[in-house]
């Protein structure tokens, strides 16, 4: 479209330099009169004038006919009206008619019009360009791996699930696939929003459209095409993109009777003339222009560049809005829900605290001790708490001794020699099985945080316990406080105990929490806190939370990661992040304000603009040509257009 009105435009443009030539008020001007008269100069400008209404108004003509045919007289009507007559009634002064031609301020009106389509649809373009990078992120060929490791470059549509490819370093991952060969670190920041290379190895996703780092990775192709993450990122973007918001109602319905109040203050305007004995020239130029200068071409535009802008800003930062509306009510958020686990907390287990037990033995080992020699034993288990505990020693750097004589105690733990040394990491329950003394006021704590326990053993003494729970994040508390700042209330609903609830309250400074719901209660939760009267978002992670973010006013899904069709939610966040919860009312609350800017700038200088075209100062000698009106109700859509661009996500970080 864009290369449509811009031929148009030269085309028109160059046809109007000789209209303009030809036409007597531009020739007595300059005192060409003389110059270029010759016989038959009316009709070589009728002929000119002709091509710029039929070619360059074509697209005015069009619209004029579709929103009639729809019975939704808009700007169009206005545009194609307005330049039909003119046209008309200059073609009958030249064959006959009583009267004067002017051609030349069609031929102006419709170079200007194109002039601001074009500028338009460059502008529309320039706030998908973050949609159009993400469709150009997906690489057009791969290295499909062949029975002994040749390769073949295949196109990226022939892959399919179960291919083999390799990916070199610099290359770009062809589509989402599982790393089983190699490791690397791969840049996700124009997928997921996360600035730091993220480290792959064996087992690890990988999204198609990533940038590979320092070392070749071998993938396993696990989605193609439109079931990748790229491609669920596009769509969720164009349908945020298409759908229509509450705003743009506003905005269609103020077009509606903007129309209708041009056509009847146009009728009007050349009546009121007529009565007051001016001629019928003088008069239809009067209503052209008015019937100009208030076509809603910049009102039709001021919500759905914004719409467009924000949808792109949000996926540039890890926002997928789902659907506008809910989007909207994001800027009157009263109340944010959070679930707890894999939202608040990190969903894992990670050691919470050490505690020597000094009180017991008095040569008991310091946190680091006791740390590395139960890594050590668990560095042979898969046990989620085993892991953890090794993932707790890797973040102090321990040197782990190799354990000899690894063996699990089924359901209580696990043994090995470390150091020489029989090392035994139980559970409570072990303890009471070989009639060792437990200590009562830790488990006591312990199920009061949401902890699990462990014991340490070395031979037959019990040297320290282990606290693991599912920690809180550290973005969580920075998160929340952001909340409190834009005046929004913070929440938290969960199936932990009532003790744990309360812990991690008070560790948030939470305004409200609920506990010991079942998840299918939850949307009972948020229902009851709507009934205080509060505009509610739900954050969950979009499956076992799914009735409780379709029963709140904003349904957000955390931590999506791959995989983000998730139907029950209005916007989700591609990074596992509570702080992007605040980002959401942040670009709503700035996307609204975008709106009601361009609505301003759209409508505002109507007020002054109708009652100058009308001639109302005509008696001081003020008066505004069709081709000036057209060149200021171009200048609202321009200034529409560049605000529109100029929406960012504020940050407040």
């Amino acid at each position: 479209m864009a290369a449509d009105f811009r031929r148009r435009f030269w085309i028109s443009l160059a046809l109007s330099v000789p209209i303009l030539a030809l036409a007597p008020l531009i020739q007595s001007l300059f005192g060409w009169d003389q110059a270029l008269e010759f016989p038959g100069r009316a009709y070589v400008q009728f002929g000119l004038a002709a091509i710029v209404f039929f070619y360059g108004g074509q697209p005015f003509l069009r619209g004029l006919f579709d929103e009639v045919r729809q019975r939704q007289p808009g700007m169009m009507t206005l545009i194609g009206f307005a330049i039909s007559v003119a046209f008309l009634y200059s073609s009958a002064v030249v064959f006959g008619l009583r009267g004067k031609v002017f051609f030349w301020e069609l031929a102006t009106l419709v170079d200007v019009m194109l002039l601001g389509h074009w500028i338009e649809m460059r502008s529309v373009i320039g706030a998908s360009s973050a949609l159009e990078s993400l469709m150009e992120m997906m690489p057009a060929r791969a290295h499909r791996l062949l029975d002994g490791g040749r390769t073949e470059d295949v196109e990226v549509s022939a892959l399919r699930a179960g291919d083999r490819v390799l990916v070199k370093p610099g290359e770009k991952v062809p589509a989402d696939g599982r790393v089983v060969d190699g490791h690397s670190s791969v840049n996700e920041a124009l997928l997921t929003g996360e600035s730091r290379p993220v480290e792959k190895g064996e087992g690890d996703e990988a999204i198609g459209g990533a940038v590979n780092g320092e070392a070749a990775l071998t993938l396993e192709i696990e989605k193609t095409g439109a079931e990748t993450y790229l491609a669920q990122v596009v769509a969720a973007v164009q349908r945020a993109q298409a759908s229509r918001s509450r705003t743009q109602a506003l905005a269609d319905r103020a077009a509606l009777w903007l129309t209708l109040i041009a056509l009847s203050v146009g009728g009007l305007t050349l009546a009121a003339w007529l009565a007051l004995g001016s001629e019928f020239i003088f008069a239809l130029e009067r209503m052209v222009t008015v019937m100009v200068i208030t076509c809603p071409h910049a009102l039709g535009l001021a919500v759905p560049l914004v719409v467009a802008v924000s949808t792109s800003v949000g996926a540039r930062a890890g926002l997928l809005i789902r659907e506008r509306s809910a989007f909207e009510r994001a800027r009157r958020l009263e109340a944010v829900i959070f679930d707890k686990t894999g939202t608040l907390t990190e969903g894992r287990f990670a050691v919470s605290r050490i505690v020597p037990l000094e009180h017991r033995q008095s040569e008991a080992p310091a946190e680091d001790e006791i740390l590395r020699i139960a890594a050590a034993l668990e560095s042979h288990s898969e046990h989620p708490i085993a892991q953890a505990i090794v993932a707790a020693a890797d973040d102090r750097d321990l040197d782990l001794p190799a354990p000899e004589g690894f063996a699990a105690i089924p359901g209580k733990g696990a043994e090995a020699r470390v150091d020489g040394r029989q090392i035994r990491v139980v559970s409570p329950g072990y303890l009471a099985e070989q009639g060792l003394e437990r200590v009562r006021e830790i488990e006591q704590e312990a199920s009061q945080r949401g902890e699990t326990i462990v014991y340490v053993l070395d031979e037959e003494r019990v040297v320290a316990a282990i606290g693991l729970a599912d920690v809180i994040r550290e973005e969580s508390k920075e998160a929340l406080q952001q909340l409190r700042g834009l005046g929004v209330q913070v929440m938290m609903v969960t199936g932990d105990s009532e003790g744990v609830a309360r812990w991690v309250a008070g560790e948030l400074g939470l305004d409200d929490y609920f506990a010991e719901v079942l998840p299918e209660a939850k949307a009972e939760k948020v229902k009851e806190v709507q009934e205080r009267g509060l505009v509610v978002a739900m954050v969950g992670d979009g499956v076992n939370d799914a009735p409780a973010l379709a029963q709140a006013d904003v349904g957000v899904a955390i931590g999506a990661g791959t995989d983000v069709a998730v139907e029950s939610a209005d916007i989700v966040l591609v990074r596992s992040d509570p702080r992007d919860v605040t980002a959401i009312v942040r670009l709503a609350r700035a996307t609204h304000r975008k709106m009601i800017e361009n609505l301003f700038w759209a409508t505002g200088y109507n007020a002054i603009a109708i009652p100058l075209a009308a001639g109302v100062l005509s008696g001081v000698g003020i008066l505004l040509s069709p081709a000036a009106g057209a060149a200021l109700m171009a200048i609202s859509t321009v200034i529409v257009a560049l605000n529109a661009r100029r929406l960012h996500l504020p940050t407040g970080r």
